[in-house]
């Protein structure tokens, strides 16, 4: 019995351990890239866009505006 339960357990555990490290990653990255030019005009090449100077200043003045959320914000409390 025990043979099934604490792989079942440990999978679990990773999934949602990976999840948080996942999402820890990916907003320091976005905050990161926030005040480094290079790694927004970067990431539009890598998807196939090619930014003038005035797209990328518009670009990255959207992104300082925008707020990112913090983990457990957007939860209503009973």
């Amino acid at each position: 019995m025990w043979n099934y339960i604490i792989p079942v357990i440990t999978l679990i555990v990773g999934l949602i351990g990976g999840f948080a490290i996942g999402v820890f990653y990916l907003r320091r990255q976005l905050t990161k890239m926030q005040g480094d030019p290079k790694m927004l005009q970067q990431m539009a090449k890598q998807m196939g866009y090619n930014l003038n100077p005035k797209q990328m200043q518009k670009a990255q003045q959207m992104m300082k505006n925008q707020q990112m959320p913090k983990p457990g914000a957007g939860r209503k409390k009973r």
